[in-house]
């Protein structure tokens, strides 16, 4: 007989930044979520926001979750659906999704823990590893800092890097451009991030003068809804384009993918709502021909990128992971050699926070 939930419990985690990513962003925020099932196992999960909602997110899941949840099958891809339903009149996606995430990252734990096997494991691994890229959330880092930034990716090894662009004056982005080239040598890739911060004018201009530097993709160039707006640079520009983390569920990614404006999906795993959505949104991008480079959450990303169907790149902001943060009881089964995910199997997600 399949154990059923007995209770959610959680707890608000409040983690400074010690490189924040602007003046209105100093701090992360995870939820941490303990499920137990009938028969006393427990598994644990987290949400997780930057700075705004974290308050939502852990109401949502004391008062609108946790109630429904107990007395239910305690197995993730059964209950995320009935749960979305329960739930989308408060939101088809955002705090919704994010809450939800907490409770089936939990389940998974769970299942794994009581297996013994690791989430990859359960999933199931089709890569032995998986290229890392060094990101910032660094546009307001005066142009030194920038380049010290830049040349610790190069010592450290990495192939690939990410950095902000979208300044007011659109020179001063392609100074730091010109800059970071330099840095990296015309070898090493150069993804660049708009955080939504452009028109489609804008993004067009913006592109064509950063031609000489060979962006290997530009990610959310405008407003992450935006649809039509995508069609239409897609017709204008030949980078590539990488959009998701503020694209909540299935059925929004449907439609960017189907409008074939989408180079790179990068799911939030937090965002979408857990692995269970997570998955049936890979599976949907391998269809399309279409990456998938998960957003963000390095010790989470790095596991799920072993089970996808096609290499990939897994982000590693420069002193954000939840390692580098200090805030996990114990080492996380992921981490870097050289540009490498090395990954030390662990039972369910092999994530406890502090």
């Amino acid at each position: 007989m399949t154990a059923t939930i007995r209770s959610l419990a959680t707890r608000l985690i409040r983690v400074p930044l010690s490189r924040p990513w602007g003046p209105d962003v100093t701090e992360l925020s995870v939820i941490e979520t303990v499920v137990t099932d009938s028969d006393g196992a427990t598994g644990y999960g987290f949400s997780w926001t930057p700075t705004i909602g974290a308050a939502s997110v852990q109401a949502m899941l004391d008062h609108d979750i946790a109630s429904f949840a107990v007395g239910r099958a305690a197995d993730a891809t059964e209950f995320w659906p009935a749960l979305w339903r329960h739930l989308h009149e408060a939101g088809g996606g955002g705090v919704t999704t994010i809450a939800m995430a907490g409770l089936d990252l939990a389940l998974w734990d769970l299942a794994g823990r009581r297996a013994d096997a690791s989430v990859v494991e359960l999933v199931g691994r089709t890569q032995e590893t998986a290229e890392v890229y060094g990101s910032g959330v660094n546009l307001h880092y005066p142009l030194d800092e920038l380049v010290a930034q830049a040349e610790r990716w190069v010592a450290s090894g990495y192939d690939a890097v990410k950095v902000k662009v979208g300044s007011p004056d659109p020179a001063r982005d392609v100074e730091r451009l010109a800059a970071l080239r330099e840095v990296l040598g015309p070898d090493r890739r150069l993804m660049i991030d708009a955080n939504q911060r452009w028109s489609l004018d804008a993004a067009t201009a913006a592109l064509e003068a950063f031609a000489p530097f060979a962006p290997a993709w530009i990610e959310e160039p405008l407003r992450a809804d935006d649809l039509p707006g995508h069609a239409e640079l897609r017709r204008r520009t030949d980078v590539p384009i990488a959009l998701g983390e503020n694209v909540h569920t299935r059925y929004r990614f449907a439609e960017f993918l189907d409008a074939g404006v989408v180079d790179v999906a990068q799911p939030n795993i937090v965002r979408v709502g857990g692995i269970t959505p997570f998955r049936e949104i890979a599976a949907l991008a391998d269809d399309y021909g279409v990456p998938v480079a998960p957003h963000l959450l390095f010790e989470l990303s790095g596991q799920l990128a072993l089970t996808l169907p096609r290499p990939t790149l897994v982000e590693d902001v420069e002193d954000a992971t939840f390692t580098a943060l200090g805030v996990l009881a114990d080492p996380a089964p992921v981490s870097v050699d050289g540009a490498r995910l090395s990954f030390d199997p662990a039972p369910g997600l092999g994530l406890r926070f502090a």
